[in-house]
């Protein structure tokens, strides 16, 4: 069992020890929660290459001076399509790459140290060369579309390309990467413009908030899918506190996200409180919801957090959705173009239809707690569909519960499957029976790997206590 991470002043979290590490190099040389997140997040796009990079994506969510800001990272679709349909891999399911913006937006609105010093130690790691953790190696050569060839546990690999890229951006901002010879490249290699990158934009949104049990939880409205844990949560607050609810729950929360969630406001009704009360009764003690069909999104992300010693912070989130994307390289330029177009749906009238210049339902979702109206601390869980479910489950260890940010993350997990089964984490298998009895398809699933990899920081009182979910390879660390 690892203990909770517990620190005075300043605090890092990520799934990589390498990113943990420059997030805590940018505090130490004076910047704050946000420069610790942006050194953290490029780290992630050479340490963790196959899970994230500058061709994909990016959400955040930032408690700064006592306010609460959102940022929407998100790239969007080709201004001019080719067809009515869109591909799960290769140059016709990329949308435009967001991060990059993302990280200029964040850093010039809430940094100190600037985007070049934050890109530092991301630049000379891909020259030099990065180790491969068990996880990274695993996933790498299980994906067939990966660009370079796949290390091996311990091994060395470089990616100098990408790092020529980065390097290209701390010079020269982030136009260097929507125009000029890197926009050039990322054009000639799938059905994006070069004008839709320059055109792409970050928006500033307001987050949503629900409370919980004395916690506001604040979630970015969609296109992401952060209000399904919202409606998850808020239905569990009326029903018995059992696993067999919270599933339930969960049904219900995904199955609203997939049939409305879309590139636009949150239908209102949603977390209507005769919409909870009518969804929350059809959830009984001795049977199971059939809600309709589902289409899950599936995806590989990082997500990490920080906190500063004026407590300030940070909950962002950053993704090529799938393993390595749609596995298109850009050009010479390292950059693995994301597959986020394959989001959209096909399904006429439904309002996340592929359309001009329109974002997709999105799966990476950073939150955000706060108490009594001040921080408590940002949280997030990576992991495709598995992102709302995480935010549930982990919401309910905190504050249910009371549990510290490092062994709420490592509490065993249960997971809504497409078809509505339930697949439990090796944990809650002595669940199962009680389960199937009320009439769950439960399977017992001997891997950690499909139920997320979350970070967690709160404040409390003069202290931050941190953790790093035990499925991934990073720690939460400070001073």
């Amino acid at each position: 069992m690892r203990r909770p991470t517990i620190v005075r002043e300043a605090m890092v979290a990520t799934s990589h020890p390498l990113a943990t590490r420059a997030g805590v190099r940018a505090l130490e040389r004076g910047g704050n929660a946000v420069d610790a997140a942006l050194a953290a997040a490029a780290m992630l796009c050479v340490a963790e290459c196959g899970f994230t990079g500058i061709g994909g994506d990016a959400f955040a969510q930032v408690w700064f001076d006592g306010e609460l800001h959102g940022l929407n990272g998100s790239g969007r679709s080709p201004a001019a399509l080719d067809g009515p349909t869109v591909d799960r891999y290769g140059p016709r399911s990329v949308t435009v790459p967001g991060s990059v913006r993302a990280w200029a937006d964040l850093a010039d609105r809430f940094g100190r140290l600037g985007l070049d010093a934050c890109l530092a130690d991301a630049i000379d790691a891909g020259e030099r060369g990065i180790a491969a953790t068990e996880r990274v190696a695993v996933g790498w050569n299980a994906t067939p579309r990966a660009p370079w060839p796949a290390p091996q546990q311990g091994e060395v690999y470089v990616l100098p390309e990408l790092a020529a890229s980065l390097r290209a951006i701390a010079e020269g901002g982030p136009d260097a990467f929507y125009r000029g010879r890197i926009a050039e490249q990322i054009a000639s290699s799938c059905w994006l413009s070069e004008d839709d990158l320059a055109a792409h934009e970050g928006e500033w949104v307001e987050p949503l908030r629900l409370g919980y049990r004395g916690v506001e939880v604040c979630e970015l409205p969609p296109n992401g899918q952060g209000a399904a844990a919202l409606i998850a949560l808020a239905l569990a607050d009326g029903l018995p506190d059992t696993l067999h609810a919270r599933v339930e729950a969960m049904k219900l929360a995904l199955a609203d996200a997939y049939g409305w969630f879309a590139d636009g406001p949150l239908p209102a009704f949603l977390l209507d409180p005769t919409h909870l009360a009518e969804r929350r009764a059809l959830v009984r003690e001795d049977g199971v919801v059939a809600p309709v069909p589902s289409v899950q999104p599936r995806g590989g992300t990082t997500y990490l957090c920080a906190a500063d010693a004026d407590r300030n912070a940070i909950s962002l989130i950053q993704s090529t959705y799938e393993h390595f994307g749609s596995g298109v390289l850009a050009g010479d330029t390292g950059i693995v173009l994301q597959n986020r177009g394959a989001g959209f749906v096909e399904t006429e009238g439904h309002p996340n239809q592929l359309a001009p210049s329109k974002r997709p339902f999105h799966t990476i979702i950073p939150g955000m707690l706060l108490r009594d109206g001040d921080l408590w601390g940002p949280f997030g869980v990576m992991g495709g569909p598995m992102q709302a479910q995480g935010h549930l489950q982990v919401v309910h260890n905190l504050v249910d519960r009371g549990l510290d940010p490092q062994r709420a993350l490592d509490e065993p997990r249960f997971r809504v499957e497409e078809d509505w089964s339930v697949a439990l984490e090796a944990g809650l298998w002595l669940e199962a029976p009680e389960l199937r009895a009320i009439g769950h398809e439960v399977t017992l699933d001997e891997s950690e790997r499909g139920f997320g990899v979350g970070q967690c920081i709160l404040a409390e009182g003069e202290s931050l206590v941190g953790g790093s979910d035990g499925r991934g390879d990073g720690h939460a660390a400070g001073f």
